[in-house]
Formats: C-alpha cells, structure tokens, sequence
C-alpha cells in the first residue's frame, strides 16, 4: 500500500517553543486522491466527496504529525464562536477553537475564506479560527481573543486575494472605519475586498502586536489550493496549530 503523504507548509515564524503550525494544500505527494471535482488532498466531509476517503485522508494527515494525537475538527457555520477543544472525535459546530492541551491540534477548513491561528506569548494556549467576511465583521477574532490571557501572537492563512475578490456595498458597509488598504474600487458600485489587511486591522485594534503571515491566493493559485469561488464545488484545505 502506498502511503498518503500530504505536502504541507510551515512557514518559518518565531513561534513559541514547541509550537508548530502547518497549512495543508489540495496536493499529495503519495497516496490516492480525491476524484474530480475534489481532486487531491479533500480534508471536507460537507461538500459532496467520498466520506471513506475523507476520513481516510483525516487520518493520514494526523499521522503524518507524530507530534498530534488528535485533531479538533469543526462543523463551521460562519458564526463567531470560539468553542474549547476536546479532542474525541466529536466535532464541533463552531468556527474557532481552543485548548491548552498539548498533542491536540486545533484546525479549521477553508476553500477561500481565511484561517487565522492564534498562540500565547508562553506557547500554553492556541486557537484557530474560520473568518470569512460575515465572520470578521460579526467579531470572531474578538470573540476567540477573549480565550485568551495575556499577549497574543496571530498567524494568517491562505485565503482569496483582493484581485479575485469583489464584494457589494454591503460588505463594504460591514467595516466601518477600515483603513484603505482594507478595499478598493470595482467596477460600478463594487469593491475588491482584502481578508488579509481585514484580518489585520481587527487584530490591531484589538491589541495584537505581532501578526505574520504571507498573502498566499487560495483563488490564484489554482494547482496548489482549492477556491470555492473559482471553482464552485470543491475541496477544502486545513490549518493546523498544535503544541508538542
């Protein structure tokens, strides 16, 4: 049997001791892939694929991170809820988690909307969050923050760049006293919207300092990850923050 290995990238930040983070893409370097329209690394459950070879590939990624005994996965409803972590197999409806537990990875699944992933200054508290618009504008960073003592270091995901994606008026109007980076103007009355500058300036006014993270194009890079908005019925990719 060959065994699916998933390509993963961990970004080189200076994170916690024992802190790790990882970003799967929809490849895989070994291993059978999800068919067409799915194709590749489909860590989703909701949204039409095979659900033997999902888990299957849940599994894989876990034991392809020795460090991980379990991973928290959510049932995201693009609300703000921050839920603590248990690790039992039980998933969540939520679209952040939590935990201080060492070996239990918290995780979330995007296809364009953007994970954000949270640690404390001492590295004994992590998080991960789905934040698309709905869920910035509503305050799921804030709320998932209040899991929290102490300073918080954030670290932005893969998600649709600005270029790929135009919103109506009323997205703009969800963000009251955004910064200009934050949008710009379409065609007629749209706007190009940034997750990545949103994400920011949310944090910062919440007080987070230190925030890093590259403006990966879930949408333009169509090889490496999957976009609900260019393709419709897809897979989705996950976002891991575990402590070892």
């Amino acid at each position: 049997m060959v065994r699916t290995t998933f390509e993963l990238i961990r970004p080189d930040w200076p994170l916690p001791a024992g802190v790790q983070v990882a970003f799967s893409t929809r490849r895989l370097l070994s291993g059978p892939v999800s068919a067409v329209p799915w194709d590749g690394a489909n860590l989703g459950l909701h949204v039409g694929d095979n659900a033997q070879q999902v888990r299957q590939h849940r599994i894989r990624l876990q034991q392809q991170l020795p460090a991980v005994r379990a991973i928290q996965w959510l049932d995201q409803v693009h609300g703000t809820e921050c839920r603590h972590a248990c690790g039992n197999e039980i998933v969540l409806p939520a679209d952040a988690c939590w935990t201080a537990e060492p070996g239990l990875a918290c995780a979330v699944m995007t296809a364009d909307c953007l994970p954000v992933l949270l640690v404390s200054a001492n590295g004994q508290q992590l998080a991960a969050i789905h934040a698309g618009w709905r869920g910035l504008a509503a305050g799921v960073l804030e709320q998932a923050l209040t899991c929290f003592s102490g300073s918080v270091m954030a670290m932005l995901g893969p998600a649709i760049g600005p270029a790929a994606f135009e919103v109506g008026p009323e997205v703009r109007a969800s963000f009251a006293g955004a910064p200009a980076s934050c949008f710009y103007r379409g065609h007629g009355d749209r706007y190009h919207a940034n997750l990545h500058a949103l994400a920011r300036w949310r944090l910062e006014q919440a007080g987070v300092e230190r925030i890093f993270g590259e403006e990966w194009c879930t949408y333009r890079e169509a090889t490496r990850f999957y976009s609900f908005r260019r393709d419709g019925q897809t897979g989705r990719q996950a976002s891991l923050i575990w402590r070892e």
